[in-house]
This record gives C-alpha cells, sequence and structure tokens, in this order.
C-alpha cells in the first residue's frame, strides 16, 4: 500500500497550461471602469509588467516557465500526492481518495507558485515594490517570501478580520521584510472613507484589493500583484494539477471527482484545469469547487460584469459574483471570503464543465478534524472545504453501491489557525449562511455595460 507518490526535481512541468486554448468560447472581454471599451495592455501598464499582461491575454495551450522561476520552485516542488489510506479507513468508505500536498513550502499554501513569478516579472521589469492584498494572510506571505528573493519592497492590505484572528501570519510577513497594515486603513482614500462610514469595518478582499489599486497606481516604482482570480495567476497554479497528472498516473489511476476549495478560483484552478483538457477532449472526470455557505459566490451569485473591488478601481469582468459591495462574514476561511470569481472558472461553471458546492464552516471543521486526526496534517480552514467535499463525495458513491477515485487539493496547512480551530473545539464556532434577499439586494448595484 503506496502512501507517497513523489517526482524529482527534473519533473517539474516546464510549461504552464493556458485552459483558454481548450474552452468552446472565448473569454468575455475585460472593460475599463472608465470608458466603458475593452481594456488594452496600455490600461494594464500602471499595475502590472507587461509579461503578466502577456499572459493575461494568451491563447496558446502551454506558457513555458523562465529558468529563474524553475530554480526557485525547485525549493518545493514538484509537491507530494499522498494516498489517503487511513481516511478512508476512518470514513468507512471503498473510494479512494488522494490528495495533493501544497502546504510544505516556507509559505504554507499554494500561492507561491504564483508569488514566485509575479516578483521575477515586476524585477526584471525595473519595478522595485509591490502592493498587494490578502484574506486570511496566506497570500500576502507568499508575495512577502517571493519578494525576498528578488530584492523587492512588498506592501500588504490585509483584511483587518483576519489581521486580528491571525497575528502569526502578519508576523511571518513581517519576517520575510513585508509592510503590513490592517484594512481597510489609514494609508489610501479608500480606506479612509470606508473607516468614516464606519469605524469599526471587518473589511473585505473587495476593500483590501482596491486600497492596494489604488497605491500602486500612484506609484510609478510600484506594481500590483494579485493572489487568485486573473488569468495569469490562475495559468501559474496548473503546475500543480500538471504534476498531480503524472503522480496519478504513478499510482495507477485516474480520477473520476478532482476537488478544491473555492475563493477567488487559484487553487482550484490549479487542479482542475490540467484535467479539464481531458474533459474536452471527452474524459468522463466531475470538476467541483467547494466555497463556503457564507460567500456563495459561484451557487448563489450571478454570472455578470462587475467589479473586482469594492471602490470601483479595477476593470469590470464577466464573472459569478455577489456584487462589489457584498461584505461577508468573518469565518475562519479567509482566503475564500471574496465577492467575486475568477472568469475562467466562472465562464467554465456557467457552461457546465464545472460543478459548485457550498458548505457550513462546522461541518467543514469536523471534516478537517477527521482529517488531521486520521492523515496527521492539520489543514487549512479554506482548504477544508475540499477535505468535506471529497468526504461527501466518498459516501455518496458508498450509497449509491459505487467506488470512485477522488483527487482533491489539500491547498495548505492550518498551523498559523489554530484560533479557528480553538473555537470549534470550544463549541464557539458560528456558521453564517446568507439569504437570498440579501444577496439579491445588494447584486442591485452591478454596473452596466454595454457591447
Amino acid at each position: 500500500m503506496q502512501t507517497k507518490f513523489l517526482l524529482t526535481d527534473s519533473q517539474i512541468p516546464k510549461a504552464w497550461y493556458n485552459v483558454v486554448a481548450d474552452m468552446p468560447n472565448p473569454p468575455a472581454p475585460v472593460i475599463h471602469p472608465g470608458t466603458g471599451a475593452p481594456v488594452g495592455p496600455e490600461d494594464l501598464a500602471p499595475l502590472f509588467p507587461m509579461a503578466l499582461i502577456e499572459q493575461e491575454v494568451a491563447s496558446q495551450r502551454f506558457i513555458p516557465i523562465p529558468e529563474e522561476v524553475l530554480e526557485l520552485y525547485a525549493l518545493h516542488r514538484p509537491s507530494p500526492l499522498y494516498r489517503a489510506h487511513r481516511l478512508e479507513k476512518s470514513i468507512g468508505t471503498r473510494s479512494k481518495i488522494f490528495y495533493k500536498y501544497e502546504g510544505n513550502n516556507s509559505s504554507g499554501s499554494h500561492k507561491l507558485n504564483t508569488a514566485i513569478p509575479q516578483a521575477f516579472y515586476n524585477m526584471k521589469a525595473g519595478r522595485t515594490r509591490i502592493a498587494t492584498e490578502t484574506g486570511a494572510g496566506q497570500w500576502g506571505s507568499a508575495m512577502a517570501i517571493a519578494g525576498s528573493f528578488f530584492g523587492l519592497e512588498v506592501k500588504v492590505y490585509m483584511v483587518k478580520v483576519s489581521y486580528g484572528q491571525k497575528p502569526y501570519r502578519r508576523m511571518l510577513m513581517e519576517t520575510y521584510g513585508a509592510t503590513v497594515v490592517p484594512s481597510p486603513s489609514r494609508d489610501t482614500n479608500t480606506g479612509r472613507a470606508i473607516l468614516e462610514q464606519d469605524p469599526d469595518c471587518n473589511g473585505s478582499l473587495g476593500i483590501a484589493i482596491s486600497e492596494a489599486v489604488e497605491d500602486a497606481a500612484q506609484r510609478a516604482d510600484t506594481s500590483y500583484a494579485l493572489g487568485s482570480v486573473l488569468n495569469h495567476v490562475i495559468l501559474h497554479q496548473t503546475v500543480i494539477g500538471l504534476e498531480a497528472k503524472e503522480q496519478m498516473a504513478m499510482a495507477g489511476y485516474y480520477p473520476d471527482i478532482v476537488i478544491g476549495c473555492h475563493g477567488g478560483g487559484s487553487n482550484f484552478a490549479g487542479i482542475a484545469f490540467p484535467f479539464y483538457a481531458d474533459k474536452a477532449a471527452g474524459k468522463n472526470v466531475r470538476l467541483v469547487a467547494a466555497e463556503p455557505a457564507s460567500c456563495p459566490t459561484l451557487t448563489k451569485g450571478v454570472y455578470a460584469f462587475d467589479f473586482g473591488d469594492t471602490a470601483k478601481l479595477t476593470p469590470i469582468t464577466k464573472m459569478y459574483t455577489l456584487g462589489h459591495s457584498f461584505m461577508p462574514a468573518g469565518i475562519h476561511a479567509g482566503g475564500l471570503r471574496y465577492h467575486g470569481a475568477s472568469p475562467l472558472v466562472s465562464q467554465l461553471v456557467h457552461e457546465g464543465a464545472i460543478e459548485a458546492q457550498a458548505y457550513l464552516q462546522n461541518a467543514v471543521f469536523g471534516s478537517a478534524i477527521t482529517f488531521a486526526r486520521s492523515e496527521g496534517i492539520l489543514p487549512a480552514p479554506e482548504s477544508s472545504h475540499a477535505i468535506h467535499a471529497a468526504v461527501i463525495e466518498a459516501k455518496r458513491a458508498d450509497e449509491g453501491g459505487v467506488e470512485k477515485t477522488i483527487l482533491f487539493n489539500l491547498s495548505g496547512h492550518g498551523f498559523l489557525d489554530l484560533a479557528a480551530y480553538d473555537d470549534y473545539t470550544n463549541g464557539r464556532l458560528v456558521d453564517h449562511e446568507h439569504s437570498e434577499d440579501n444577496i439579491q439586494a445588494v447584486l442591485g448595484n452591478l454596473p452596466k455595460v454595454s457591447l
């Protein structure tokens, strides 16, 4: 009974997979918030280096990974694939469960897979400073580390509720040289305006994005960096699924179901998109995105054009959205508290190629504890949504008298999320589920787009 399936450094993928090449329909245009016209490279140049802008609109199936990025990937890649023998036994399933573990690096999550190339391309373009946001701190930690690799100054706007819940993530970022402030902050016009209206505002990823974009737009030496949602971020994360395909072949199985937790879409797309290439070619594989019921973007949102941030500074994209002014509850899975979703993930959900499921956090933490006590790894609250979905799918298969092969992305560890586990084990964790009425009220603020 082999447990770990390992690749060598020479088997790190040499190119990222671009799902656009295999999608049946081209992506919708991205709209300039001021002119209402599709954006061009010149509109994005103040925020991003040209190499990332080119990746954002690329259509070729594979995009080579620079040698300098591969050298740094080798510090933590390839990541291991595990057969969850003990989890299978614990829940009494006949199905086979595998997980790809992305928490075995200095940032503790999959986010380093895109932080490294983003920092590299910015350094090559002559930018010396990065402004970014972070929800639970995983992305901010990764960007701080990547910035230290390439000598970049990093300013992180951390969602205020997470800033208070997860002080050790802030400390980690500061250890790697980043400056971290709670968002909304007093450092930007956006933050000051929100605090004037609501001094106790918990913050949101939409607000933190607004602050980071405003920061970057005001300084010629600064780029904006996003840890999810955008096409180039999704592209970089496909190293996960590309490796997983090789490792599943080593194990002698092909997944019937591929699962990732979903907030903005990066870790889900990272594991699922390389398998979508097979699905597009006729392979029978289900791709399942698991999100929190408190921020049900894919399951209760609408597929429409919307801003990616609260202050309406970002371009307008077509995506599943709960509305840019949506204020999610302060659940512990801070990395999943985003009103929107990747346009690429959204389009494939809309076209029926991807499924979405939503779960309450107490049930999710229950599955996380089962996983931790059987497999020995404490999962991040975000990643635990994928664990819970895998457990649900395995039990559903058992009830139907069938055996499935299930693969999920364990996108990060929970060693800096112990306060969340303390709340769960002591009965302080509260479930949040937004009503349709509340969501519909916010959706009334969507921008009008005419094409």
